[in-house]
C-alpha cells in the first residue's frame, strides 16, 4: 500500500482545516476534524480503506480522549496524529499484514501516533510563532487609526495570512511525510522484525498508551468516590454483555435522561413545598 501525490495533498488539506479556526471555528476544526475518531473517518476515505481508517482511529483517540490545550498549551498535536499518526499507522499494519483489529495492530497505532504528537507539538508552536508576526501586522493598522487601512488589513490578518503559517507547518510536512511513508514503513518492516525486541517494546508501550488516556479522564471527571461505581459500571456492561460502542452510547443516553429527570425532579420540589405552603396559610385565614 503506497500514498500518490494527491492523497497526500489532501492529507495536507485537512490538517490546515483542522487547526485552522477561520474555517468553521475551532469546534469544527481542532474538536472535530482534528480528532482522530472522526479523522480516521476522513483519512480512510482519502487512502481508499475505511474499515482500517476507523479502527485505528479509534484506538488512537483512546490515548488523546481528555487533550485539551488550555491557554494554548498542548503536550501532543492531535492534527499531526490524525493526519500524519493514522496514515502511517495504516500503511504499518498493512506492511506488517497484521489485522486491523487486532491488539497488537492497536497498540502499533498508539504508539505512533503518541510519537508523531510528540514531534507535532513543534510544528503546532511554529504556528503560532508565525501567526503573532500576523498579529503584529494588525496592531499597527489599529495604531494608525486608519480606518480604511484597518478595514483593508484586518481580514487579511484574521482569514488569508493565517494560511501562510497553516501551509508552512500543517500542509507541507504532512505532505512530505506521508509521501516519504511507505519508504518509511518499508524500513521499519526491514529493520524491526514482528518477534524482535523493538517491536515487542513498541507493542507493549502501546498497549498502555490507552490507559494513561483513560486515566488523564478519570482525573477530570471524577469529583467523589461515587463517581467511580458510574465509571465501572460501564465497564461492566461491556465486559458481560459483551457491547459495542455504539450500545454502549444508547445504555448510557438512558441512564443520562434518567439521572436528568431526578435532578429536575429535586429542583422542582422546592416550588411545589412552596406552593403548598403558601395554600396552606390561605386556608388558615379563611378560617
Amino acid at each position: 500500500m503506497t500514498i500518490n501525490v494527491l492523497q497526500a495533498a489532501l492529507l495536507g488539506l485537512f490538517a490546515c482545516l483542522a487547526s485552522l479556526p477561520g474555517m468553521g471555528g475551532t469546534t469544527v476544526g481542532n474538536y472535530t476534524l482534528g480528532r482522530p475518531l472522526v479523522g480516521g473517518l476522513v483519512v480512510g476515505l482519502i487512502l481508499g480503506d475505511v474499515p482500517t481508517g476507523i479502527i485505528v482511529g479509534a484506538a488512537i483517540q483512546v490515548v488523546y480522549i481528555a487533550l485539551v490545550t488550555p491557554g494554548g498549551t498542548v503536550s501532543a498535536d492531535v492534527r499531526a496524529v490524525t493526519y500524519i499518526g493514522i496514515p502511517l499507522s495504516i500503511l504499518a499494519i498493512h506492511a506488517q499484514g497484521l489485522d486491523p483489529s487486532s491488539t497488537e495492530a492497536a497498540s502499533l497505532a498508539a504508539a505512533l501516533g503518541a510519537a508523531v504528537g510528540t514531534i507535532g507539538t513543534v510544528l503546532f508552536y511554529g504556528t503560532a510563532t508565525l501567526n503573532l508576526v500576523w498579529q503584529s501586522i494588525g496592531w499597527k493598522a489599529m495604531e494608525t487609526h486608519d480606518w480604511k487601512r484597518i478595514r483593508r488589513t484586518i481580514p487579511l490578518v484574521d482569514f488569508v495570512y493565517p494560511w501562510v503559517s497553516h501551509i508552512l507547518f500543517s500542509f507541507v510536512p504532512t505532505f512530505i511525510i506521508c509521501m516519504a511513508g511507505s519508504s518509511m514503513v518499508q524500513l521499519m518492516k526491514d529493520y524491526m522484525p514482528m518477534d524482535g525486541i523493538a517491536m515487542k517494546t513498541l507493542f507493549t508501550v502501546g498497549s498502555l498508551l490507552p490507559a494513561v488516556g483513560i486515566a488523564i479522564l478519570c482525573k477530570q471527571v471524577v469529583n467523589k468516590p461515587l463517581d467511580w461505581l458510574t465509571f465501572a459500571f460501564g465497564f461492566t456492561l461491556a465486559a458481560c454483555l459483551h457491547m459495542n460502542l455504539i450500545a454502549c452510547a444508547i445504555v448510557a443516553a438512558f441512564f443520562a435522561l434518567i439521572k436528568y429527570q431526578i435532578e429536575e425532579a429535586k429542583a422542582a420540589r422546592p416550588a411545589i413545598a412552596g406552593a403548598a405552603g403558601a395554600a396552606d396559610e390561605e386556608e388558615e385565614e379563611d378560617i
